[in-house]
């Protein structure tokens, strides 16, 4: 069976890639220090020698529309492209293209569906900046193949948290029950406190402080029940308009196991928003 070797979740603020690369007057003065801990985070994932990188993501608007907006969607495709024309224009984003691992996308979905979860799957998807930051970040060489999963956290009716810990949970469940001997990382990313387009976007933190540290101890310490007691769909609004990303953390938190420590723990206060890097390892980081 395939070997789970790492969990990771992170943030993915798309200007980090323009932020790393800019020179001269150009480059931002948090640049070099945010450049530092992504360096250390990348060495979390480098460590522990995948085979294959599970993405867990949401669509930004760019493909799932209100025409058709499914609640939890895995990628079966050969090949991925990325990013989308607005990515580019406002983020210097690069084109990419990513290889599927369609063995193990169709095992996620037929099992998954059998779990309980009746995902929906997309033989075309073209994936963005929540998964391809991530990429960028933890495996620049972008050298592994990928399955994609994206769940919806901006269109309502969303699924409860409890419903993404379960998926988290469930996935678990999949990737171990694979007949591979693939080595398989799960990446996930969300957000912290988030305000888009309202009056706390910008400033020297995120817009809610005090939900930051209490998400980053949840998610340190493992605390899925204390979490599950505070975080509703109704609480999420208050942090920011667009903190319902957050659950995608909890996803993450699902993977990893109810009272699974982080095994590596960062965050960096960057403008309006703070961004987070947590990593486990379910061997104890045994290769």
């Amino acid at each position: 069976m395939a070997e789970l070797v790492a969990v990771i979740a992170s943030t993915h603020h798309p200007f980090y890639y323009r932020a790393s690369t800019a020179t001269g007057e150009d480059r931002p003065p948090f640049a070099d220090e945010w450049v530092r801990k992504v360096e250390a985070f990348r060495e979390t994932l480098t460590r522990a020698r995948p085979d294959v990188l599970v993405m867990v993501g949401s669509d930004h608007f760019h493909q799932l529309w209100l025409d058709n907006m499914p609640q939890f969607l895995v990628g079966k495709a050969p090949y991925y492209d990325a990013n989308w024309y607005n990515e580019e224009r406002e983020f210097g984003l690069p084109r990419m293209l990513f290889t599927g691992q369609e063995d193990l996308s169709s095992h996620v979905l037929r099992e998954g569906l059998d779990a309980g979860f009746d995902l929906a799957f997309s033989n075309e998807l073209r994936i963005d900046h929540s998964i391809t930051c991530p990429i960028i970040t933890l495996r620049p060489q972008n050298d592994l193949p990928i399955v994609p999963v994206y769940t919806n956290i901006f269109a309502p009716p969303l699924p409860r948290p409890k419903r993404f810990v379960d998926l988290g949970r469930t996935i678990r469940q999949l990737v171990e029950s694979w007949p591979s001997d693939q080595r398989v990382a799960v990446i996930g990313t969300g957000h912290l406190s988030l305000e888009l387009g309202g009056p706390r976007q910008f400033g020297p933190h995120g817009p809610d402080p005090e939900f930051d540290a209490k998400a980053v101890e949840w998610i340190a310490g493992g605390d899925i029940e204390g979490c599950l007691a505070e975080v509703t769909l109704d609480s999420l609004h208050a942090p920011g308009n667009a903190t319902h990303g957050f659950m995608d953390f909890m996803l993450m938190m699902g993977v990893a196991g109810e009272g699974q420590k982080a095994d590596y723990v960062d965050t960096y206060d960057l403008f309006h928003t703070m961004e987070a890097y947590f990593t486990w390892y379910p061997r104890g980081g045994r290769s």
